[in-house]
């Protein structure tokens, strides 16, 4: 179409063939439209070029200077499609939509039009400078506001000082890409969108929240954000940034984003700008999910800061902790931190390996995904895809000299045995299981097919947790509940009488919550000789919960009434986490 532009002109006496032929070998080199090139060598005006096409085609001619456009004709066009093919929506009459183009001969552009908006394609001419501008004024400045204008209606919110933030608060930490990755960066920077999305995550860890939920409906596109471990609606932007906003997080991602019927998991890392000055590094997981509404997006952000490698602090009772800390200082033998997702279990056993990380050991970790790097600490990401299991992982470390080997999740038969194997071989090893307690463990592992007689020698210690939220202290009061009431959460008569117990109530630090912040609650579970031998004797959990209760083990149940004694969290907290044995 390029070519024909060129020979109307020829023809009509504006340009010779040899600029011509000099104008194409300049975009063969270059690239561009003719029209353009033409323009730019100074070959011919935009008035010659917008003029020949109106007359020899027939199209109207339209001075977009003059032209008022409604807001409203950007839903017609997408504002990609306008800027690749340099078109402005200008009228709709029944199934014909009215386009000023700069290349009315461009039947490929006319024809994707048609297709995206379902309707008939009418061509007018106008010039490029013209269409340049109606575009950015369209879709450029007066979109950025309206998304801003927006949000801050839906969420009733003050985004402004946020949303005015300079975007060089939010550097992102560029890895090893293609370049067509980074060319549709530089693009992306262009689009509103980009706006919308930096608000998104800079809120998200400004608030503290551990995951962003971006997930389409019918009619609606909502965020939430996991902040201490339940989720908050927080805005719901326009259904027509759907594209926009995935698009633009698999950019940052490294995915692609042609792709839309398979799950894709990335990573993003940036530096973000900390309220008392200096930069922190926060690592970014991605998956997305194809819905039937579109692609469902969860960022699971891991914010160093936010680590706790103290296991004083984590929230063990003094019992526990002493338990805890003398099984980790053995030589060798199994331990085992169980919960559901989100329980905290990473942060334990990496404040374990905190402890016991000194240049004497070499320590090796299978992850899936390595949330954290930890300095002196070997870790392995798993990637199942290429056969590197647990498993395989679990015989190369073998290999490796180590004395200390943490195993992400115990999944199957064959994991499970090559860890009882190393931990009675000399090594201490620290896993994860999916159990509602401790001592289920134990039958979750012969259940997998490990010998009674395994399980009873080489696990020393199992650790089972849940994590509630904190009351905020600046907004907490005293909530007035029967002895009662106390005594069927699990207190005995005494403590019911004396116990003095909080509610949440809400305030600006906690965002109106009454919460802020989490803290654990832990069952250790020590495999003491009594216990072996209730293993060894095909014992059900039940059986071995009671006689490690009787050994004085403090369960979950217990552990959150403690933190009720102190003033910690509320009651719904440690019910809603919690079951009393």
């Amino acid at each position: 179409m390029a070519s024909k532009l060129g020979e109307l002109l020829v023809k009509e006496g504006v340009i010779t063939p040899s600029q011509l032929e000099e104008a194409l070998e300049y975009q063969r080199t270059h690239g561009g439209r003719l029209g353009s090139i033409l323009i730019k060598l100074g070959f011919a005006t935009e008035e010659q070029v917008t003029s020949l096409l109106s007359r020899q085609y027939g199209y109207p001619y339209i001075n977009l200077s003059k032209f008022e456009l409604s807001p409203k004709v950007r839903d017609w066009i997408p504002a990609e499609i306008a800027r690749k093919y340099l078109v402005v929506p200008i009228d709709r009459a029944g199934a014909t939509l009215t386009v000023a183009m700069a290349d009315p001969t461009n039947l490929y552009a006319i024809e994707e039009l048609r297709f995206i908006t379902g309707l008939n394609i009418q061509p007018a001419v106008a010039s490029e400078t013209a269409i340049l501008e109606a575009i950015e004024k369209l879709y450029g400045s007066e979109h950025d506001i309206e998304v801003k204008e927006e949000l801050q209606s839906i969420t009733g919110e003050d985004f402004e000082d946020l949303y005015d933030m300079d975007d060089e608060d939010l550097e992102m930490v560029e890895e090893e890409e293609e370049a067509d990755v980074r060319t549709l960066s530089r693009e992306a920077e262009e689009a509103p969108v980009v706006k919308l999305v930096n608000l998104i995550l800079r809120d998200a860890i400004k608030r503290g929240a551990s995951d962003i939920h971006i997930e389409p409906y019918e009619k609606e596109l909502r965020v939430r954000y996991r902040i201490d471990g339940i989720l908050h609606p927080v805005m719901t932007p326009p259904l027509r940034f759907k594209d926009g906003i995935v698009s633009r997080i698999k950019i940052l991602s490294h995915l692609n984003i042609a792709e839309k019927r398979l799950p894709q998991d990335g990573r993003i890392k940036m530096k973000v700008k900390k309220e008392g000055g200096g930069r922190k590094e926060v690592d970014m997981r991605v998956s997305i999910l194809p819905t039937i509404f579109g692609e469902k997006v969860v960022i699971r952000i891991l914010d160093r800061e936010q680590l706790r490698l103290d296991l004083t602090q984590l929230g063990f009772e003094p019992e526990s902790l002493e338990k805890f800390k003398k099984a980790i200082q053995r030589p060798w033998g199994m331990i085992l931190v169980t919960g559901p997702t989100g329980s905290g279990k990473t942060n334990t056993l990496y404040s374990a390996l905190s402890n016991l990380n000194t240049p004497e050991v070499n320590i090796m970790t299978a992850e899936d995904p390595v949330e954290f790097n930890l300095y002196g600490i070997n870790q392995v990401h798993i990637r199942e895809d290429i056969g590197l299991t647990f498993a395989a992982a679990l015989r190369s470390f073998l290999r490796q000299d180590p004395n200390i080997i943490l195993v992400g999740e115990i999944r199957d038969f064959e994991t499970a045995e090559i860890a009882i194997k190393a931990a009675l071989t000399g090594h201490l090893v620290l896993s994860t299981l999916h159990t509602n307690d401790a001592a289920s463990a134990i039958t979750r592992l012969i259940n997998m097919g490990i010998e009674p007689f395994l399980v009873a020698t080489s696990v020393v210690a199992i650790v089972a947790q849940r994590l509630v939220r904190r009351l905020c202290n600046k907004c907490k009061s005293p909530a007035d509940l029967q002895p009662q009431v106390l005594i069927e959460l699990g207190f005995n008569p005494e403590e019911a009488k004396s116990v003095n117990v909080f509610k949440p109530v809400g305030c600006n630090v906690c965002n109106n919550t009454g919460y802020k912040g989490r803290v654990g609650l832990f069952e250790v579970l020590e495999v003491t000789d009594e216990v072996q031998e209730l293993i060894l004797s095909g014992a059900s959990s039940a059986e071995i919960r009671r006689k490690a209760i009787e050994q004085g083990m403090i369960t979950l149940r217990r552990s959150g009434l403690e933190k009720i004694k102190q003033g910690i969290t509320s009651v719904e907290e440690v019910v809603r986490e919690t079951v009393k044995y």
